[in-house]
């Protein structure tokens, strides 16, 4: 839970500082912070096909140590990037870098970004280890009726640290930015980068694998392996079949788990990107106006209903007596129906701001809801020692939709502005809004059949 909220807030301090801090300073347009992101969801992508199969290699807790280890180091060498790209130009400061016109500004964006991408590449390869060290963790201490429900618990760190990045990291730049400590936005990135090398001391102290535990009894022993078979006498995932990483292509449980991470995981790494913005674009709030981090905070602390989600297939369990996986595709169609709220998210927007935040509020606990499910589909389906493997290759699959619809939402929303598109009554950057909520509206259902 903790790791996944310090993973969460380190995604969130690009995003809710480069409207108002960063593109100021790098003149950057939608498009260049749309490659950025597009560029981390796709190696997030291909780290995560590996991440996996590293986790289970290294086994949970030493995999988890290198993870976060490597995305701390990526979130505090964002920090770095403007000292960078003045050295490489040649520019004295900040004010230069801001003052600068004509071509030179295009110079300067250019060679920010790619710094940008290389400190967001260390933190996509670490992060990626997250989810598939997580799922492997939850699968060693929990029978596979229960894990749902305990993934939504872990899984809801990320919706408190989506809730806890609004109120504190525009803060945090913007006092550093009065006491003149570069442009404030660099020590957001250090101090957030920073709580992961906290949690490291922590994990490494507390985590024992349960049949290692002193605090683990046998009676508790013997209800984390109720799953296994009675003549099984060894519960260590090395006596376990192993399936190597290409033989998890054969299995038509691996592509069920690929397309549903495909579809839905672009549209909760949407609205974590681009809300900010969105809520700048369209209504004019900065992220650093107490009215903007009201909004964002109220948004994902609708998203924390994602842990009744989770024991939503329990307690359907327990009432019908269905296998885990029946109860689960139960569950998970009842939250893909939700996300379809979001086509009234810009229409209502134009009578009140708080009525598309209300809404993609409500249809991110339903993706969480949904993450939480899909993620013990597969460990419901595969042994533990391939856990995190398939889980891994999910966010792969997940992480190529990402970048997808990252890189195309700050293309079409350039475009929408300079074009004054129009499109079912909206125009301009409202219209390229519009457009990415209805497909993300409509990708739950997809992805359920």
């Amino acid at each position: 839970f903790f790791s996944t909220a310090v993973n969460y807030l380190d995604c969130q301090v690009l995003s809710l500082t480069w409207k108002d801090f960063i593109a100021p300073e790098f003149h950057w347009t939608d498009t260049h912070y749309g490659t950025i992101t597009a560029i981390f969801s796709i190696i997030y992508a291909i780290a995560n096909l590996f991440a996996g199969r590293f986790v289970d290699w290294l086994g949970s807790k030493k995999g988890y140590l290198w993870a976060i280890a490597i995305w701390s180091l990526g979130a505090c060498l964002h920090a770095l990037c403007g000292w960078a790209t003045e050295m490489s130009l040649g520019l004295k400061d900040v004010n230069e870098m801001i003052a600068a016109s004509g071509a030179l500004t295009s110079t300067i964006a250019i060679t920010s970004v790619y710094y940008f991408i290389a400190a967001r590449i260390v933190l996509a390869v670490g992060e990626s280890g997250n989810f598939p060290a997580a799922i492997k963790v939850t699968a060693e201490y929990f029978p596979k009726k229960d894990r749902a429900f305990a993934t939504s618990i872990f899984n809801a760190g990320s919706t408190i640290g989506a809730l806890i990045a609004p109120v504190s990291i525009p803060p945090l730049a913007s006092y550093f930015k009065s006491i003149g400590v570069g442009n404030g936005w660099e020590m957001a990135f250090i101090v957030i980068g920073a709580l992961g090398f906290i949690w490291m001391g922590l994990w490494m102290f507390m985590y024992k694998k349960p049949q290692e535990n002193p605090q683990v009894n046998a009676a508790e022993l013997a209800y984390i392996q109720q799953d296994k078979e009675k003549e099984e006498a060894d519960v260590h995932t090395e006596d376990e079949p192993k399936i190597s990483l290409w033989q998890c292509f054969k299995f038509r449980q691996t592509w069920a788990i690929i397309f549903g991470k495909f579809l839905t995981d672009g549209v909760w790494w949407f609205f974590l990107f681009w809300t900010p913005a969105y809520i700048s674009d369209v209504y004019g709030f900065s992220s650093d106006s107490a009215t903007a981090q009201l909004l964002i905070f109220v948004l994902y602390a609708i998203t924390m209903l994602s842990i009744y989600g989770g024991k939503l297939p329990t307690i359907i369990i327990n009432k019908t007596g269905k296998n885990p996986y029946a109860a689960r595709m139960q569950a998970m169609l009842i939250f893909a129906v939700f996300p379809l709220f979001t086509l009234f998210a810009q229409p209502l927007g134009n009578i009140s701001y708080w009525f598309p935040i209300i809404i993609i509020g409500i249809a991110g606990a339903a993706h969480q809801s949904w993450s939480a499910n899909i993620y013990s589909v597969g460990s419901d389906m595969f042994p533990k020692s391939a856990v995190a493997t398939i889980i891994g290759i999910g966010g792969m699959a997940g992480g190529v939709g990402a970048f997808l619809i990252n890189m195309c939402s700050g293309i079409l929303f350039d475009y929408a502005a300079e074009s004054q598109m129009v499109f079912f009554g909206f125009e301009g950057k409202e219209a390229g809004y519009f457009i990415i909520f209805c497909i993300c509206a409509v990708a739950y259902l997809i992805a359920w059949c």
